[in-house]
């Protein structure tokens, strides 16, 4: 599948921005409209808020369950008003909240012989990563190792912790971990001009 276009990335944070005023101003979900036919088809999607440089939520698909335009939509409303580590967001935030999008590359599981390859295997600033074992699963976008300045052995340890498991749950043979790749959209300012954001260490 092709990476998007930054037009069509600017599409969709449109797109999850006015889903999300429609929803917190009428309680409705927005109907789709009009969409690039790129967007119509199957991939996995994540939607994060900033408030002034501070998560204030971020919630998404990680497989290719629905349409891109409408996972952006679904992962959009839930992002502002069903993550719980934060308080549903209320409409007058939405001045101060940037809106980012990240396009996910289907998940492949990361086939090692020995657990203690999987630092090898994974490349921050590139790879996003799932750990799964037993019913439990966690989920790190590429994005969030490189603002933390994290190896790829901590990145695994956080993406364990992240799924309610010990940081140290990567070295277990049973546990299943898989990357993926992201193409980014981010808006400069709260609702302003739309850039492809690019990792670098």
């Amino acid at each position: 599948m092709r990476p998007l276009t930054l037009e069509e990335g600017t599409f969709l944070v449109r797109l999850a921005r006015k889903s999300i005023r429609e929803y917190l101003s009428k309680g409705e979900v927005l109907e789709e409209g009009e969409v690039p036919e790129e967007l119509r088809k199957p991939r996995g999607v994540f939607v994060t808020l900033t408030k002034q440089g501070e998560l204030r939520g971020c919630i998404g698909f990680p497989f290719p369950t629905f349409p891109l335009a409408e996972a952006t939509i679904k992962a959009a409303i839930s992002s502002a008003t069903s993550d719980p580590r934060f308080p549903p967001l209320e409409m007058e935030e939405m001045g101060e909240v940037s809106l980012e999008i990240s396009v996910l590359s289907p998940p492949e599981p990361i086939l090692v012989k020995s657990p203690r390859e999987y630092p090898s295997q994974v490349k921050v600033g590139r790879d996003g990563l799932i750990v799964e074992w037993r019913g439990f699963s966690g989920l790190l976008l590429p994005q969030v190792a490189v603002e933390w300045n994290w190896d790829s052995e901590e990145f695994l340890s956080q993406t364990c912790m992240k799924a309610g498991l010990g940081a140290d749950c990567w070295l277990r043979r049973d546990v299943k971990i898989s990357k993926f790749t992201a193409q980014i959209f981010s808006e400069v300012e709260p609702g302003g001009r739309v850039e492809e954001r690019k990792l670098t260490r």
